[in-house]
This record gives C-alpha cells, structure tokens and sequence, in this order.
C-alpha cells in the first residue's frame, strides 16, 4: 500500500494551485489502485518560516510542525503542485524543505506539478529540480507536469474526456502516466529504504 502526500504549494487561497492539487488527489484515489494520499495545502495551512525552534520542536512548532512532519513521514511518495510566480517557486513550498530535517522525504519519488496562468512554468520545475534536494534527499522522478493556462483548465475531475478539448485531454493522459510511473518508483525506493544500504546517521546530508 502507498501513501502519497501531496504539497500544494501556494500560500493564496484560494487558488488554482489548490485546484491542481485536488484534480491530483481525485485522479490518485478514483484511478490508482492501493494508493492513499494525504494532501496539505500551504494556503489553508500555512507553516512559520524556519527558525531554529523546530529542531526540537519548540513553542508553535510542536503544534505546527509534528503532524505535518509525521505525514510525510509516512509517506512513500510526493507530488510537489507549484505555481510559478515571477520565474519561481513560492516561498512557502521552498520554506517545507528546510523545515525536513527529520529525513521525512529521504529516498523517497517526488512528482512535480507546475502551473502557469498563461505559458510559463518551465522555471519552477527547473528550481526545484536544481536546489531542493540536497539535505531533504529527495528524488525527483524524470516526468514532470507542466499546466498552462491554468484556469481554463483541470475545473472538474468528472468530466469525460471526450467532452474536454483535446489539450486538456492529452495533459490528464500523462498526468495519469506520471502518477502511474510515481506509484513504480514509490515501490522501487522502498526496497531501497528497507535494504540496509541508506545510512542516514553517517550521510544526513548531501555533498
């Protein structure tokens, strides 16, 4: 059985970002069989900036910080719903990051969802991919999910496919062929969490 936790990563709310991510955990659970996911969304639940308190998780943190941290924790997989704002991921989602230092995501498959009001999105994929999984041990897989023109777009996981036009169509075909790769690799790196190899005490954090 794998869990997957998806991290939408903007602080608005409402926002497409929220949107995307729920389309995400709808396709998960209505399409993939033994996935369960958990989905924390930055805007509805938004987390401090880091501060040196959560290493033990002092003051707010206890309250903040240690659900959240258990649910990734548990998680086998990631799928990472990012907004692209002025050539970047926001602050929030970069701020979850720093904020594992527990090994929540070590070894683990992440997704990347990016989207763009119009035809950006590129940049927060390459952002991500460059400088987030040094210490967090994160492992992106190769398929990435760019959505553009995000509002006209993902409005309602029920519509038939026959009814979208065809761009929608082909980007919910791959999105389930990222989500079903996600699921191999999830399994994958399990057995290379459980093989005795990983040594997180010597090595917890990347050259």
């Amino acid at each position: 059985m794998n869990r997957f936790a998806i991290i939408s990563g903007s602080q608005r709310t409402p926002s497409q970002t929220s949107k995307v991510a729920r389309f995400v955990r709808s396709m998960i659970e209505c399409e993939l069989e033994n996935v369960a996911c958990d989905l924390l969304d930055l805007g509805e639940t938004p987390l401090p900036l880091w501060d040196p308190d959560v290493r033990r998780l002092a003051g707010p943190w206890e309250r903040l910080w240690r659900p959240v941290s258990e649910s990734l924790s548990a998680s086998t997989g990631v799928v990472l719903v990012t907004p692209e704002w002025a050539g970047m991921a926001p602050a929030a989602l970069k701020n979850i990051f720093l904020l594992c230092e527990r090994n929540e995501l070590s070894h683990k498959p992440a997704l990347i969802v990016a989207l763009s009001s119009s035809l950006g999105g590129a940049y927060a994929v390459v952002e991500l991919r460059m400088s987030s999984y040094k210490n967090t041990q994160l492992c992106y897989i190769p398929e990435h999910i760019i959505v553009r023109n995000v509002r006209e777009v993902l409005n309602d996981y029920n519509q038939p496919a026959d009814d979208m036009p065809p761009q929608e169509a082909s980007l919910c075909r791959r999105m389930r062929y990222a989500l079903s790769l996600l699921v191999e690799y999830a399994d994958a790196l399990t057995a290379v969490r459980n093989s005795g190899v990983v040594d997180l005490a010597t090595y917890p954090f990347g050259m």
